[in-house]
């Protein structure tokens, strides 16, 4: 059975749909076709609590059971802040079933920063953990009225219990499955982040990390990021795995896990490598890593060096990718890579990517430009609520996300710069524009420019070049308070490390700061 095949398909019934995996997992009932096939089989390991395959679907369709009993249908936004737990599975579980949009909100942003997005979102509910019961109270207080709440794992004032929703709900999905989606947020350089919304229709989930059922895939990283969710925790449960939570990443813990689970497919970011390296001899000796299969990592650029220690370590089992949440690029493996160090693969099809100028016209092999990702109709994204900035994105059926590289003789990508002005610290993508907005509202700043400088263990730390306002003689003590002001108002890993003083900020003759030359500075 095809996609095209469902497409024409009208109310199919869950049952109608497990018979064929990919009809179930395009219906978003995956988890239901291993729970009928492998039902004590974990699904969830978490130190939250765990679930098999039975007790995920049978939680998965009360819960979307009582969303349809609460007046939500096809098309309607849910918000979920929630740290890595079995009740964050089951919240997307079932809303990939009920044809909802589901919105994993950072769980490090300020509640005025996650109000934004639960409002932005359209969400009708809103799903909170205990342990962010002040920011999700916030976030409520902003969302759009009759915004129902939901909190989990505890009490939060004004929350209705999870708990109840579930107990109400019958373990059989009520209603025939309809494919819902992820909609994750992503930000430029300038404005307020966006929602990155994918056509709604049938998901394909093609099983490219080869896995089968026993397999398990540690999930490193927080499941609100698109890598951990779309990389660690969908494609392992779809295909019948295992996915291991960890509520917070550590270096010695992740090896214990990999060792007492058995682990096969983990993802990481080159952050976690540099850890991982640093690690004592005798505590990587410790620890049996010989079930990985394989090792994803992207999000950041990874050190040539930092990567060969890791192949050398753990073998020939690790992959990098090219990506974003709005769409992909390229892979390569280990053994490739290690011919052509440095490369973040070769696009397939070979039309998938192409470095080109600023209308997307392909430039000669070697000649860095913009890198243009392929998103044709099926595939072709919108950010919500932004038609221009979608338009801007795009050149034909091509989108760039700006950044800079260039394919070599044999089509390998390779990339010379990231977005002008983002910064990438430790796999998670920092705005500078919305660091520079805050440092003006200081009544000291004159002017401030954020850019991203080297850091041996983060691969880049968050700076701010500050040019004080007249009259006011900068010193250590302000460079202090600006950063205790930044950590006010915007979660801690957005704020400067340190502040730098200078005469005067350079500028282009339009009148924006030249964040170039300050890189080239104080790199």
């Amino acid at each position: 059975m095809t996609l095209d095949d469902l497409q024409d398909r009208h109310d199919p019934s869950e049952a109608d749909l497990l018979d064929d995996l990919d009809a179930a997992i395009a219906h978003g009932v995956g988890v239901g076709y291993w729970a009928r096939r492998i039902p004590d089989s974990p699904a969830i390991v978490s130190e939250h609590g765990d679930r098999t395959f039975a007790e995920l679907d049978a939680n998965a369709n009360r819960l979307a059971n009582g969303l349809r009993a609460m007046g939500l249908g096809a098309g309607d936004g849910v918000a979920l802040v929630c740290g890595n737990r079995p009740e964050f599975v089951e919240v997307w579980a079932a809303c990939v079933r009920s044809g909802l949009r589901v919105t994993p909100v950072n769980f490090h942003l300020t509640g005025g920063e996650a109000g934004y997005i639960v409002r932005d979102c359209g969400a009708r509910v809103l799903f909170a953990d205990a342990p962010r019961a002040a920011a999700a109270s916030e976030a409520l207080a902003q969302a759009a009225d009759g915004c129902r709440a939901l909190a989990i794992g505890g009490a939060i004032d004004g929350f209705e219990p999870y708990e109840d929703v579930l107990a109400l709900g019958e373990p059989v999905l009520g209603f025939a499955p309809e494919p819902g989606r992820s909609m994750l947020y992503t930000s430029g350089t300038t404005g307020n982040p966006k929602g990155v919304n994918h056509r709604p229709g049938p998901i394909a989930i093609p099983n490219i990390a080869g896995y089968v059922p026993g397999d398990a895939s540690l999930c490193t990283g927080p499941l609100y990021h698109a890598a951990p969710l779309q990389i660690s925790m969908i494609p392992s449960i779809s295909h019948g795995a295992a996915v291991v939570l960890m509520d917070k990443w550590e270096p010695e813990a992740t090896l214990e896990l990999i060792a007492r689970h058995r682990v096969t497919h983990t993802h990481m970011v080159p952050t976690m490598f540099h850890r991982l390296l640093g690690l004592p001899d005798d505590v990587r000796a410790r620890y049996d890593l010989s079930s990985l299969r394989l090792v994803v990592h992207g999000a950041a650029p990874c050190p040539v060096h930092v990567k060969q220690a890791m192949i050398e370590w753990l073998g020939p089992v690790i992959v990098e990718y090219y990506a974003a949440t709005e769409g992909t690029g390229t892979l390569v493996d280990a053994n490739t890579w290690l011919r052509k160090p440095g490369t973040v693969g070769k696009p397939f099809p070979q039309e998938k990517v192409i470095v080109g100028d600023d209308d997307a016209q392909p430039l000669p092999a070697n000649e860095v430009g913009l890198v243009w990702l392929h998103a044709p109709g099926s595939e072709r994204f919108e950010y919500l609520g932004d038609p221009g900035k979608t338009e801007s994105s795009f050149r034909g059926d091509y989108f760039t996300l700006g950044d800079v590289g260039y394919l070599d003789d044999d089509g390998f990508l390779f990339l010379t710069d990231r977005s002008a002005n983002l910064i990438i610290s430790g796999g998670v993508n920092i705005y500078p524009a919305e660091v520079d907005a805050v440092l003006l509202e200081h009544p000291a700043v004159g002017d401030a420019a954020v850019i991203g400088v080297p850091d041996d263990e983060w691969g880049e730390s968050v700076l701010a070049v500050v040019e004080a306002k007249a009259g006011v003689e900068p010193s250590d003590a302000l460079g202090l308070e600006l950063v205790e002001h930044c950590r006010a108002r915007l979660a801690h890993y957005k704020c400067p490390r340190r502040v730098e003083f200078v005469d005067e900020l350079p500028r282009h003759d339009n009148g924006k700061i030249y964040k170039r030359k300050l890189r080239e500075q104080f790199r």
